[in-house]
Formats: C-alpha cells, structure tokens, sequence
C-alpha cells in the first residue's frame, strides 16, 4: 500500500464534501457508481438530509481507499493493450540476439553499431505504453522490459564484452548455474551442457558436435573483435580460455566411446581454445588500462538496469557495515561456543555423503515442521543433485566446501537457489514475461538476495539451535560476501586493481577459509569485474528481502503469517527485489528511488 494512502483519503473526503456544497453531490455519486456501488446511487435519489447524503459521500470515499479495493481502482487495462507488451516483449528478445552470419553470431563492428541505433526505436516502442492504469502486477512487466533495453544500452556504451573481455568468447560451459541464467555477459550460441538431458541422445549429441566445430570460426572473429585495452579483464580471461581447453578434453574423453564423432568436435574446440590463448597471451602485454566501469556509470547501471534504489556509495557504506556486523557477530559466537569442541571436516566419502544427505533432510523436516512454506515433491530431488562427490585432500578445498565439510546446513539454506529453478520447471509464472530468466543478471538481487538471505532467516528461527557452531559458520560466509562485494565494487569505482580486490577479499574473511591465489575468490572477482553489480548483489539483496519483509509485516499490524509471505513472494518470480516489493505492499518507493523520483 503506498506510503501516503492514508493521507490521501482524507482529502478526497474533504474533496467531496466540498463538491456537495455547490450542488455536485450527484456527481460525485456517480464517480463511485463506475467504483461497483450502484446501490448507494439509489439510495442517495431518495435521500432529503444533507447530513445523511454528507455521510453517504464520506463513506464511499473512505471505501474507495479501503488497500484491497484499492488494487483495481482506476487499474483497468484492456487485456489487448497487455498482449501487445507481451508481442513487444518476445520481439525484443528476437532483436536482442545478434544477427547470424554462417550460423554464427556476429559481433562485428559494423554489426553491434547497427544494433545500437535500432535500440532507440525499441525504447520509443516502450515508452510509447501508457500503463498509468494498468495493474501494478502488469506495470511491474514493463518496467523488466525497459531494464534489459537500458542494459543493452549500458553494453553499447560502457561495458562492450565483445571488444574487452575475452572471456566473453567462452564457447563451452560443462556445469550448471545455479541462477536462471548464467552469469555474466556469454556470447551467443555458445554450448551449455546442462541444458541437455543426460544421458545424451544421438540428436543431442549430433548438434552439440555441430556447435563444437564452430569454434575456430568463433575466434577468428574474436581475434578481430577484441580491440579493447582493459588489462585485468585481458588477463583473467587467458585463464578462462585455457580452463575450457581443459574442459573440453575431460569432455572428449567422457564421450569418446559412446559419441566419438562428438569427442572428434571437442577435440577440434580444444585446439582452437589453446591457439586463441596463445594469442591472447601475445597480446597481453599491451593491456594497459583499467577494466572497471567507473562509479558514476556503476550507479547508473544500479539504478536503470537492475532497478535498486542505492548507489556506489550507499552500497559501499552497507556492505562495511555487514562486513564489520559479521566479525563481531562470530567473535561473540565462538565466545559462547568456546567450550564447545571444534567443527571437524568429513574425513572420509561415507562420512561426507551421510552428512549431507541427512542435512537435506533436516533442513526439508524443518521447513515442513516450521510451516515456512508449501513443500513441493520437486524440492527434496533438487537439493540431493547437489551432492558432489568426496574430495579426499589434506589440503584447502573452496570456500562452499570448507563450510560444507563442517556442517551442512548452512549451504542448504543458500541452496534456495536450487529449488528457485525447480519451482521455475515444475508451476510457470502467471506472466509469460517472467517465465524467462531475464537477461544481464536482473535477477541477482532477488536469486542471490534470497539465498543468502535464508542463511541467517532459518538461523534466526531456530534451525542452527543445536547445532551452535554452524552459527560460526553463517556469519564467516556472511564476512566472505561482504568482502568479495568490496573487492568487485573497488575494481569498478577504479580504486583496486584485480590482484587487490582478491587479496583484500582474502583479507577479510576469517579461519582463513579465503586465500587470494584460491579458486572461489579468483573466479567470483573476476566475474564480478565482468557483470558489474553483482559482486554486492549477495548483500544488497538480503537487506532489500528484510525492508520487505519489515513493511509486509508492518502492513498487516501483527498479523503476519510467514508462510503466506514466502509464498506469495515465490509466485512473483525471480524479479527485481523493488519490483517485489512494490507488488507484495503496493509501495513503490524503492522503484522510485532508483528513478530518482
């Protein structure tokens, strides 16, 4: 419900005792006829008393702004001027796709400025909808479209994937995300293996040989492309490329057997992966310049493309003060801990399995028991896929690891992420709009939002009550977000290098579960200096999902029912956090203030 609501009512009221006062008190009945109350428009044609009438006129405004009323008044769309958003949409999404060339995408000079002029033809299409009217659910739908358009606009103008991050040309992903779309800025048509069913079919197999070949063609155009002079973004990438080199052989050699014309295909890929490294790796030292995209456009990019009501600064200030709150949150924990005995790793495979499996099932009983939200057969599969195998290592894993080795319920609470994807494949979204990831990561604040959010959500409902030193463990990943999004939102504010970033990361993070040359801090920061936002969306988003939660809540006076809000926040969709909020309370400020309104 919007924040002056309230206010508004009284006026309308003094309005239409005024409206009486100068013999327009029937009209004034007839504007709420048109509200669905006919029947006070008949009694009113019999009425004689002033008073009686005054009151009559007073009451109905005051129905008027009853909130449940209040979501269809004056919010009549025709479902024709809907429909053609939705045609506008599944165009744009046409146009969005680079032209093919030899069944290739092509990012060419000559192609990318041709797309860009169009572009402004498709915003004018946009702006052109007058949705004043529509539902706030409907208008919500417009305001993603106008997103991804502004984030083509952001890639045209700043960040150019094409011409500055050879990592962009990454043509085979062998693992899945655990968002609706893969991170960052991908090139088009590259191979994403997960999206295949396993075991392969011939036909599947057929057409990712296909794919496969194209990759010599893919970095020729590369080659020609990247004229860039981003120099951590250069850097970073020859090791991307040569990691799908390595990618690519482990596949070859899993199909070789079964598919040897595929293993041929990936084998053909993989030399093309290894020249293009070399290539990249003569041209290194040329790279010179800094890769962030600076804070004015960061803040821009905030507010236009991911629809957040915050800024560089503002993001900065919040996560150093989620950095510090997660220090002296755990130095208090292991305080009260401290005559607790240790957190051991799983020590063997039979260990490591039976520890994890029995956490699904402690943390699906405890959502079931807790009455947070509906259980769906789809969730418990969805989380036991996510059971990897035992790494049987004296020495550091990653980060995920090193906590999943010690207990496993925190991790299952992050692994919202896996029942966000399940509940997308198994009940579709209302809105033809949102049943398709949205592009450049729009999601971040709510699929990341969400699932660090329910970290410290299930521990502040008792999930962690016997299990005190998994607490520890909250609030060391908790550190870990704070410090990895500092470190990303340093490298686009062009205060930190990429070597900085990570070692700052490292830094931060207790137990020293962190290093800086490691995997997870080497990855997640350069992603970050790809997909400019995301860094901080851990965070941000989690502090978005509790002022939504706190004016859900304060919405309905002590009456808040869990339960009903998950759900409810669920069927929105994996959206925007201020687009949520705005259709769970009807108050738009958050989507204003990225507006600057």
């Amino acid at each position: 419900m919007d924040s002056n609501f309230s206010v508004s009512c009284k006026v309308r009221v003094r309005e239409e005792n005024s409206a009486y006062s100068t013999n327009r008190n029937l009209n004034t009945l007839k504007k709420y006829l048109d509200l669905g109350l006919p029947s006070y428009l008949n009694r009113a044609n019999m009425l004689k008393s002033t008073q009686t009438l005054l009151l009559i006129i007073s009451l109905l405004a005051m129905a008027a702004c009853d909130p449940k009323k209040s979501e269809t008044i004056g919010q009549q769309p025709s479902t024709k001027e809907y429909s053609q958003l939705v045609t506008l949409f599944n165009d744009w999404r046409e146009f969005h796709s680079p032209e093919l060339v030899s069944g290739l995408a092509d990012y060419s000079t000559v192609a990318m400025q041709k797309q860009q002029q169009e572009l402004a033809q498709w915003q004018a299409r946009l702006n052109a909808f007058d949705t004043t009217q529509w539902p706030i659910k409907h208008q919500v739908d417009w305001y993603l479209v106008w997103a991804e358009m502004n984030s083509l606009d952001f890639d045209h103008r700043v960040k150019q994937p094409w011409v500055r991050d050879p990592a962009f040309y990454v043509w085979f992903y062998p693992y899945p995300s655990d968002v609706p779309e893969r991170e960052g800025a991908n090139m088009y048509g590259a191979v994403d293996l997960p999206s295949y069913t396993s075991p392969l079919s011939e036909k599947d197999a057929a057409s990712i040989a296909s794919q496969l070949r194209k990759a010599p063609a893919v970095y020729e155009q590369a080659k020609i492309n990247l004229t860039g002079n981003a120099k951590d973004l250069w850097v970073t990438g020859i090791r991307t490329i040569k990691e799908q080199s390595s990618d690519l052989n482990a596949f070859a050699t899993a199909v070789e057997k079964t598919f040897p014309d595929l293993a041929a295909a990936a084998r053909t890929a993989q030399q093309a992966s290894d020249q293009f490294a070399e290539w990249l790796t003569t041209q290194a030292p040329s790279k010179t310049g800094i890769s962030g995209v600076g804070k004015e456009n960061y803040t821009w990019y905030l507010k236009n493309v991911h629809l957040l009501p915050l800024t560089y600064e503002s993001e900065e200030t919040l996560l150093e003060r989620e950095l510090y709150r997660s220090h002296s949150a755990l130095r208090l924990m292991e305080h009260q801990n401290r005559n607790l005995p240790k957190l051991e790793k799983a020590a063997t495979a039979e260990a490591y399995k039976k520890l994890l499996n029995q956490g699904v099932t402690d943390y699906l009983d405890f959502f079931e028991k807790q009455d947070i939200i509906t259980m769906k057969p789809y969730m418990d599969p969805a989380m036991r896929a996510q059971i990897h195998e035992f790494v049987d290592t004296k020495e550091l894993r990653g980060f995920f690891d090193e906590v999943d080795y010690r207990d496993p319920m925190p991790m299952r609470a992050h692994h919202n992420h896996w029942i966000d994807l399940a509940r997308n494949r198994e009940e579709p979204y209302e809105s033809a709009i949102r049943n398709v990831p949205l592009l450049d990561n729009i999601f971040d604040s709510r699929a990341e939002g969400m699932a660090t959010a329910m970290e410290e959500l299930v521990m502040n409902m008792g999930m962690l009550e016997k299990r005190p030193r998994a607490k520890e463990l909250v609030y060391i990943m908790l550190a870990q977000r704070a410090a990895r999004g500092l470190g990303g939102l340093r490298q686009h504010g062009q205060e930190y290098t990429f070597d900085q970033a990570t070692q700052y990361a490292s830094k931060w993070v207790p137990w020293g579960l962190l290093p800086a040359d490691g995997g997870t801090i080497q990855h997640e920061e350069q992603f970050y200096l790809q997909q400019p936002g995301y860094g901080s969306s851990y965070v941000m988003g989690k502090i978005l999902i509790d002022q939504l939660i706190a004016e859900y809540a304060r919405q309905r006076e002590g009456k808040f029912i869990l339960k009903e809000f998950m759900d409810d926040f669920n069927r929105k969709g994996i959206i925007p956090v201020s687009l949520i909020h705005w259709e769970m309370t009807g108050d738009k400020s958050m989507v204003n203030q990225a507006m600057g309104k």
